[in-house]
């Protein structure tokens, strides 16, 4: 307690669901940065900004102060941003955030960060040529990713085992090394997102009432807010050519949006579909554009109850809209050998 008085409670179970925290990489100069739990509660709009890092935050960050009219820089270490996303849905939201005034520093490092006399910091960039350059700017955000929250937790005490980047380590039903404590969510880092953290929370909670359940994690959904927005459930080209057996089909759409066309945005959207050349199962769906999150909700709800690429289709449109795109695309794109061992 805050008066250092000890409370001892004693039961059955424990839930471990502490969370993360933004970490920051040990590059000299990281005290004068701040990460996106500042990046929020700024007083004053900053004229130039600096963002580290190449992931959701680091991408929704730009999106969000270039709005502001903020001159944003991003220092990414990958040619890249959103690792792990489909390929052709990373290059476009490279070129969009180009389009809307971002200045991409890609296959770029921090090597130091240092506070200005009269102000505002100096941003040392390595650049892909092997030389540096300085980036002078009123903020820099480090958004290099999150580390599980386990310290002051006493769980040394009762010998619950740690993963090698000190995530909780949890067997298929969410139980520790130590029988009676339970860990979920981002501190056991598998899926970093609010709502597999409460699909996890729903699964225990099936455990703890005599019904062991094990968290399903096939084809969850997720999007990325930057503008436009990407949305994705399944898999993506390049982990289908590295896991699925057999051929992929792969559809592809690039479009303008309507909205863009009226208001003279240069930006595209992309729809892309991966499906099984065998059963026509459809593995995989990928947006970048206008409303993706809201419209790939409903694709992961059919892509979860197995639909095949005959089912969208065989699926009405409704138009005019970006989402019927989804069911209007006719013509194979391509088709690719994939290097699978077994059918997952």
């Amino acid at each position: 307690a805050p008066d250092g008085t000890k409370t001892i409670l004693k039961t059955k179970n424990i839930l471990v669901a502490t969370g993360g925290r933004a970490f920051v990489p040990d590059v000299p100069g990281k005290e004068h940065c701040d990460t996106s739990d500042e990046g929020l509660v700024y007083e004053e709009t900053p004229k130039v900004m600096c963002i580290v890092g190449g992931g959701y935050i680091a991408v929704e960050f730009a999106g969000i102060y270039a709005g502001f009219g903020t001159e944003v820089h991003v220092v990414c270490r990958r040619d890249l941003p959103l690792r792990g996303f489909d390929e052709e849905c990373r290059k476009l939201v490279l070129s969009n955030l180009e389009k809307r005034g971002v200045k991409m520093h890609m296959n770029s490092s921090p090597v130091s960060v240092e506070k200005r006399e009269g102000g505002g910091l100096g941003v040392t960039v390595s650049t892909p040529e092997g030389g540096n350059v300085v980036i002078e700017c009123d903020k820099c955000m480090f958004a290099t990713g999150r580390k599980p929250n386990v310290e002051n937790l006493g769980l040394e005490n009762v010998n619950v085992e740690l993963g090698p980047n000190k995530a909780i380590k949890v067997n298929n039903i969410l139980q520790t090394s130590c029988p009676s404590i339970w860990a979920l969510g981002d501190v056991i880092d598998r899926i970093q997102l609010t709502p597999v953290a409460l699909m996890e929370g729903m699964a225990l909670t099936q455990t703890m009432q005599g019904n062991p359940k094990e968290p399903d994690y096939k084809y969850v959904p997720s999007a990325v807010f930057c503008q436009p927005p990407l949305a994705t459930v399944g898999i993506s080209e390049e982990e289908a050519i590295e896991t699925h057996v057999g051929e992929i089909d792969v559809f592809v759409e690039g479009f303008r949006p309507m909205r863009n066309t009226l208001s003279g945005r240069d930006e595209r959207a992309l729809m892309k579909l991966i499906v099984d050349a065998a059963t026509g199962k459809v593995l995989g769906a990928h947006m970048v554009g206008p409303d993706s999150p809201e419209i790939m909700q409903g694709i992961a709800v059919a892509i979860k109850a197995g639909a095949t690429k005959a089912a969208f289709d065989s699926t009405v449109g409704i138009h005019p809209s970006s989402a019927e795109e989804f069911v209007t695309m006719r013509t194979l794109t391509r088709r690719v050998k994939c290097k699978g061992a077994a059918k997952m």
